[in-house]
């Protein structure tokens, strides 16, 4: 099934002192359309937080409702990947608050980088993203490469 949500582009934003971001307006607007401004928030696995409107969370948990839960594996996954998960919504002025255990999660000290990544918003410290960034720093060949091998 497509997502109704595409969510692109890189902004940069700072945390105040209550631990509240901004969500780029373009990002607002899509996040507003359907879902009555909520969504889910929680941790991303590259230590990042991330953000999915609650459309898109629930096609995520009707996958995830799938994993056999004999499986000690899925079981762990499942519970540590559902366990930070929270439906919010911004305030008024489109800013949202994050929570301690997300903001240690993803080390977030003050500037951070908000990335759209199709279906969901990625929130980023922008020190553990530039950390990221030059360990998956890729030439123009490998890019190639890469581009060939997800079948772009």
């Amino acid at each position: 099934m497509r997502s109704q949500y595409t969510f692109t582009g890189q902004y940069d934003f700072v945390i105040d002192s209550k631990n509240r971001i901004n969500i780029p307006s373009i990002f607002r607007k899509q996040l507003h359309k359907s879902d009555k401004n909520r969504f889910v928030i929680t941790r991303g696995i590259d230590s990042c937080i991330w953000i999915y409107p609650l459309g898109e969370w629930e096609k995520i948990e009707k996958e995830l409702s799938q994993l056999s839960s004999l499986s000690k594996i899925n079981r762990t996954f499942l519970r540590n990947h559902l366990r930070h998960a929270k439906i919010v919504s911004s305030d008024d002025q489109g800013r949202l608050i994050l929570t301690k255990n997300l903001i240690e999660y993803a080390n977030i000290l003050k500037d951070i980088t908000i990335i759209g990544v199709l279906n969901k918003i990625e929130i980023w410290d922008n020190a553990t993203l530039a950390v990221s960034d030059s360990e998956q720093s890729i030439d123009e060949e490998s890019y190639e490469d890469l581009s060939k091998r997800v079948n772009i």
